[in-house]
């Protein structure tokens, strides 16, 4: 049987599981429906509900303005699926091309797709995270609680760590008229993901908004009272604060445990694929039946020195989710590539916060529009001669045009005489990341084409 005949029997007729009812879930069994398939399609998901949207969970939901029930993603078809939600996926077994679950029954496959994205990481102490008044906050249910917590008027919140999720959960304190306590032991607020020049602009905005900032520290304990309520924590710079809540923010952990044993290149740093979204085996060989997409696939990037990236960006679990499905149907000469561009956005303290490519890899930076002492800016960030990345603080509009830069691997610094200046200099400085961590070698491409069908790479001199 041809290569052509076995892909039109998969889709007339083939099995395909999708373990994570996420985002990504959603996109790519909506995009194998809209493709042609008209074989069983099974989505297995460990929450009860059906797919929702996760940013509003620390904005809107946070506030009070929306309810977490209203979150559920809307459909842009029907996909005839079979949804076992509220059961994980417990194990999986790729002799016998089955998914197994918590409550022990099994899902068979022709073709498996991994979105089971990330949970929040947890406080580090379990009797001390069990205590009432310790929240994460990464699923609906988490929005709600935390929401009826702060509506409930606590006398002051902790939020631990100072990235994204724990500077809007401050954001929201704040707006709704709660005494918060930021701490983090990075030198500023979000200086992991965008340095510390911008991070010292993140330090007034919170500071000028009231918040209680504490950096360079850590929490080392949280204690509760003799009703098992938290009361009190304690700080690596041995002061104690009294609090009612603390919001643990540390980051995400991917959730590839139910992997184990399975033979898949999987791990805490996620699960790793090719750019086709085909998963790799522990062999680094890379498998035609098992696909990935989402917060938890982890693929090599051509604009980024071809380094394995986790992204945890709501646009990308999109893209990547639309062409796992097509290439999961279709023959090897007409699968594509995902090289999405990683974008992220954020709202905190009524500023709009956006990026484009990897700021964290960048060695450069340079201040195009506006100013910092405005807060209202772009960075441009560069990494060996070329535009790696760029930053906005209520300056969005320009981020479409530094987007094309990063995607035709422009020289860096910028031309200047293509963008809106005050002036005709500008010093290029170090972002100030901390322990930054670069690769040793950069091959430079760019990005042609502007849809996924023709999206492809092209080597260019580099301007290093």
């Amino acid at each position: 049987m041809s290569a052509d005949t076995d892909v039109a029997a998969l889709r007339r007729e083939g099995r395909i599981v999708v373990v994570g009812a996420s985002l990504a879930g959603l996109r790519a069994a909506e995009t194998l429906r809209e493709q042609g398939f008209t074989g069983s399609l099974t989505v297995i998901g460990d929450e009860p509900y059906e797919p929702y949207d996760r940013p509003p969970l620390s904005k809107q939901v946070l506030l009070g303005r929306a309810q977490a029930e209203d979150t559920q993603l809307p459909r842009r078809r029907d996909v005839d699926a079979t949804w076992r939600l509220g059961v994980a996926a417990e194990r999986l077994d790729r002799n016998a091309k089955q998914v197994r679950l918590a409550n022990g029954g099994t899902v068979g496959y022709d073709r498996l797709l991994i979105a089971t994205g990330t949970r929040a990481r947890p406080w580090f102490h379990p009797e001390q995270a069990d205590l009432d008044g310790v929240f994460v906050l990464r699923t609906r249910d988490d929005s709600a609680r935390l929401n009826r917590r702060l509506t409930g008027g606590p006398a002051r919140v902790l939020v631990i760590g100072a990235g994204f999720t724990g500077c809007e959960v401050a954001s929201a304190c704040r707006e709704l008229g709660v005494d918060v306590t930021v701490a983090e032991r990075g030198p500023a607020p979000l200086v992991g993901a965008l340095g510390g020049v911008i991070g010292a602009v993140a330090d007034r905005m919170q500071r000028r908004n009231g918040v209680d900032l504490r950096c360079g520290v850590s929490v080392t304990a949280l204690e509760g009272d003799e009703s098992g309520r938290l009361s009190r924590a304690y700080l690596s710079d041995g002061t104690a604060i009294d609090v009612q809540v603390a919001v643990v923010s540390l980051g995400a952990l991917r959730n590839t445990e139910w992997l184990a044993g399975s033979g898949v290149a999987a791990g805490p740093r996620g699960i790793a694929c090719d750019a086709g979204c085909r998963v790799f085996d522990v062999n680094g060989i890379v498998t035609d039946d098992i696909y990935a997409a989402g917060d938890v696939a982890r693929s090599p990037h051509p604009l980024f020195d071809y380094q394995f990236l986790s992204l945890e960006h709501w646009g990308n679990a999109v893209e990547q989710a639309e062409i796992a499905a097509h290439n999961m149907i279709c023959a090897g000469p007409e699968r594509r590539p995902h090289l999405w561009l990683p974008m992220f956005w954020s709202t905190q303290f009524s500023t709009n916060i956006k990026s484009v490519g990897i700021p964290s890899m960048g060695d450069q930076m340079v201040i195009t529009q506006g100013t910092l002492a405005e807060e209202r800016f772009v960075a441009v960030y560069g990494y060996r001669g070329r535009v790696i990345a760029a930053a906005s603080f209520d300056s969005a509009r320009w981020l479409g045009f530094y987007e094309e830069q990063i995607a035709a691997a422009a020289p860096f610094p910028p031309d200047y005489r293509l963008v809106d200046r005050r002036t005709s200099t500008l010093p290029v400085i170090d972002p100030d990341f901390p322990d930054p961590h670069l690769p040793t070698h950069a091959p430079t491409v760019k990005l042609t084409g502007h849809s996924p069908s023709e999206r492809r790479v092209n080597f260019v001199p580099s301007h290093a």
